[in-house]
């Protein structure tokens, strides 16, 4: 074995193809990771790796994976074998616009198989190892929307409370051993987010202009955070704002401050 197989600094980013994920992949290869890219999506996938090593002298390992899948999390470990993993990062996400009791289910368990069960499986299996080895990163994508309930994306935003309240969690627990948690939770920002909420439909695009983020900024924003150790990530100084609106007002007031936003967002 190449005795510097395990002195090379190695990442997996899931949701890799495009938006953030792409942009996280970009900032871990400028810095000498090798890529470990995860997508449902085979042919974004290609493309980013070829943009990447064009950019960059490093080495890109792409796995084909839908995370919505039962026991995904476990296959992708018997892919990647003993390699010790450095950085993990927990991007791959998607969302579902609508009435709860009208939306289709089977669109419903598959976001919520992959927000929830994928994303803690995955962290599991990969932070053992990175505590028994006393070093490692774990960057995982919320959201704004995690903050607050989101009617007419309930479960959406009820999972990406899942996943900063999942983060806080263990970052508390992992305090001493050499591995960290931080969770980013932008506001809306400038990728393909939208279409897929809308599921490709012509009021894909946000109505409401203001406070769209650039992914570059963001991504390097979340990085930075991620390097650090910070536990939770909020870029953006009204966003931080935003994430105490539960606090300023009452709940209800907030829910449905949410819902006007959501309809504004996608009228047609």
């Amino acid at each position: 074995m190449n005795q510097n197989y395990n002195k090379i600094p190695l990442a997996i980013v899931t949701g890799a193809a495009s938006g953030l994920g792409f942009e996280l992949a970009l900032l871990l290869a400028r810095d000498g990771y090798e890529l470990i890219l995860i997508d449902v999506n085979s042919e974004k996938l290609q493309q980013a790796k070829e943009k990447i090593e064009a950019r960059y002298a490093t080495q890109v390992q792409l796995l084909h994976k839908d995370l919505s899948k039962p026991k995904v999390a476990e296959s992708i470990v018997q892919s990647i074998e003993d390699r010790a993993i450095d950085v993990l990062v927990n991007n791959a996400g998607f969302g579902i616009y609508g009435s709860f009791h009208e939306t289709d289910w089977e669109r419903q368990a598959a976001m919520l198989h992959l927000h929830v069960i994928t994303t803690t499986h995955l962290t599991k299996l990969i932070l053992k190892k990175m505590v028994a080895r006393g070093k490692g990163k774990i960057l995982n994508m919320s959201s704004l929307a995690a903050f607050q309930p989101g009617p007419l994306m309930s479960l959406y935003y009820a999972s990406k409370a899942y996943i900063l309240s999942f983060s806080e969690a263990i970052a508390n627990e992992l305090k001493g051993t050499g591995v960290t948690v931080t969770c980013l939770c932008p506001g809306q920002t400038k990728t393909c987010f939208q279409e897929v909420v809308s599921n490709g439909c012509s009021a894909s695009d946000n109505k409401i202009k203001f406070n769209i983020a650039c992914p570059k900024q963001v991504a390097a924003y979340g990085y930075e955070a991620m390097k650090k150790g910070k536990i939770v990530a909020i870029p953006g100084n009204i966003n931080k704002l935003l994430s105490k609106l539960p606090r300023l007002v009452p709940r209800r007031t907030a829910t449905a401050v949410i819902r006007r936003i959501q309809e504004k967002n996608r009228a047609v």
